[in-house]
């Protein structure tokens, strides 16, 4: 087959897996499912127009899709999304795993006459939920936030678990000395390894991307990129898990405040899609119809026995101690949907030539198909039937596509704000952002709001912060001020000067002086408190220590209410326009300013 022949049928399976999806949101099929019919239509027990059953490749497309697949999630997310509910992750993810590979194990050996190692291998392959259709699921849903996060936290942590527990029983079946202890060593190696790498790779490359300054927006998937490949390739070669390390790499770059980051995202969204697109044409291409006859009834109730018994039992477990309802844990148990992972691990036996792991790969195809009509036609309805949906999506979008904005020289920061941040109550005009930034718009329960300097942050609010590019470094260490704190205004200390005898100043700033946008010390005294920000020019409005005003810009005006009220109505009368705006919000911020008084 000549190079263009290649080139041309992926090109028309794509534009057939196109074509599927648009018909499957027409009849409500999951378009999974209709990429499964097209790979299995061109197979070679169908039309035969493609000769495949390459165990060996599908695997490599496997890994490399499923890396994709696992950046993709983590990117989505980020940390702060995750860190609340990763505890209840973690249980999903591990513990929540053994248990649904062992239950689903042990049934799978009575069913198919399979010795209990066989069985648990089965298990195992087919335990894990996927990424891809979870995300998939996510962006179409409006589940609640916290359920939400924590099927996106379990799918992206799980598939380094259920690809451990493969290996370790192919390790037993080849070589049965291999026991419990040998077990646990490789799933601890394994993940530390992984868990190191991630960290380290995610670490050095939102420095970078912080750092560099790419001549396009286009650069920066590439570099993306690099960081998958160089997260998955250095695991893998150090014996730890290269899955597990990718998808901290997602996670680190989706918390950092990078360029270009939705280019970044929107590009590795389509990427995660093509990944999924071609798992389940390679399924459709390695499944035979006529081998399927001898599994049918057994396989179909393998996978409502996983849908209905084993993944329902593990989700309680691992749930009940993080406060989650029985409708929650319903919903949590119904999401447990099957999708690239398990075509990709089935490969695993297969390739190591394990007795039976033909008819390993068939039940594989059951379990898929059943989960994706099933749960992924029911789960929204299901989720709303308990009451566990709200007006807002379970994955909020951009507001806005921000290409146009980084070619002016901007960027766009969206930061979502947890619970215990520590920007909780405090008005904008306290966030501490530099005079090239601005939170142009505030999204709170699913509405837009405009915010003023004395609009408060409240828990579950969504900032976008516009920022030119040169800011990005200050903006970095603010937000994770804004985490942790320290943040907003210090407490006002009683005044130790009076009106009437204050000393006032009025002269023109100098570079000594420092930075008249954020001041930290003017005429010896620190400053405690910014009441005003100018945006048009550097300038502002703060608080000394020893309780006098200083207005600072071209000029710097020091002194008490009643003097430096009196300095700016003056200057009103000979200020242009931009000048005579700034002034009187000054003016206002001066007249309203609630000092502390003495014993207070």
């Amino acid at each position: 087959m000549h190079d263009g022949e290649r080139i041309l049928i992926v090109g028309a399976l794509l534009s057939a897996g196109l074509l599927a999806s648009l018909v499957a949101s027409r009849v409500r099929v999951p378009g999974l499912v209709l990429f499964l019919g097209v790979g299995m239509l061109v197979g070679s027990d169908g039309t035969g127009w493609i000769d495949f059953n390459d165990y060996e490749v599908a695997r490599t497309v496997g890994i490399v899709a499923l890396t994709l697949i696992l950046f993709e999630g983590g990117l989505a997310a980020g940390l702060p999304e995750i860190r609340p509910v990763l505890a209840p992750a973690l249980a999903l993810a591990i513990v929540g795993t053994v248990v649904t590979a062992v239950v689903t194990g042990l049934v799978a050996a009575w069913l198919f006459d399979f010795s209990t190692t066989e069985g648990l291998l089965v298990g195992a392959i087919v335990a894990g939920t996927d990424g891809a259709a979870i995300f998939a699921l996510l962006r179409g849903s409006t589940l609640r936030r916290r359920l939400a996060r924590t099927l996106e936290g379990e799918s992206g942590l799980n598939d380094p678990v259920a690809v451990l527990l493969v290996l370790g029983f192919i390790h037993h079946l080849q070589n049965p000395d291999y026991g419990l202890l040998d077990f646990i060593g490789l799933f601890a190696q394994q993940l530390a390894i992984g868990a190191v790498v991630g960290v380290a790779v995610g670490y050095v490359f939102s420095f970078a991307l912080r750092e560099a300054r790419l001549t396009t927006a286009g650069l920066y998937p590439v570099a993306t990129l690099a960081s998958v490949a160089l997260a998955f390739g250095i695991a893998d070669v150090a014996h730890g898990s290269g899955f597990l390390a990718v998808y901290l790499v997602g996670l680190s770059l989706g918390t950092a405040t990078i360029p270009a980051k939705q280019t970044i995202a929107t590009f590795h969204e389509g990427m995660a899609w093509v990944a999924q697109l071609s798992m389940f044409l390679v399924l459709g291409l390695l499944i035979f119809p006529s081998d399927l006859g001898g599994v049918a009834f057994e396989g179909t109730v393998l996978a409502l026995v996983l849908v209905f018994l084993a993944r329902p039992i593990a989700t309680v477990l691992c749930t009940a101690p993080f406060g989650f309802n029985w409708r929650e844990q319903t919903v949590l148990g119904w999401a447990g949907l099957k999708g690239a992972v398990p075509v990709v691990l089935a490969t695993f036996p297969v390739i190591d030539g394990i007795p039976r792991s033909h008819e390993f790969f068939n039940i594989v195809f059951f379990v898929v198909l059943l989960s994706t009509i099933l749960q992924g036609t029911t789960f929204e309805p299901l989720a709303k039937r308990l009451g566990v949906t709200t007006d807002d999506p379970a994955l909020p979008r951009p507001l806005a596509e921000s290409g146009t904005i980084r070619r002016l020289g901007a960027e766009v920061l969206e930061f979502p704000v947890a619970p215990d941040d520590a920007i909780v109550g405090l008005a904008v005009r306290d966030l501490g952002l530099p005079r090239e930034a601005v939170i142009n718009v505030i999204v709170r329960e699913g509405q837009a709001i405009p915010p003023r300097g004395s609009t408060r942050v409240q828990a579950g609010d969504r900032l976008h912060v516009l920022y030119r590019e040169e800011t990005s470094r200050q903006l970095v260490s603010l937000t994770s001020s804004w985490r942790t704190g320290p943040i907003g205004p210090r407490a006002r200390p009683a005044r130790t000067v009076r009106s009437a005898s204050s000393i006032f100043t009025a002269r023109p700033w100098t570079e000594g002086d420092g930075d008249a946008t954020r001041p930290t010390a003017i005429s010896g005294q620190e400053v405690i408190d910014l009441l005003r920000l100018r945006r048009d020019a550097p300038g502002s409005l703060v608080v000394l220590g020893d309780g006098r005003y200083a207005l600072c810009g071209s000029v710097l005006v020091v002194g008490a209410r009643r003097q430096v009220t009196e300095w700016i109505e003056r200057r009103m009368r000979v200020a242009d326009e931009s000048e005579r705006a700034w002034l009187r919000t000054a003016l206002g911020a001066v007249a309203t300013d609630q000092p502390a008084q003495p014993g207070t």
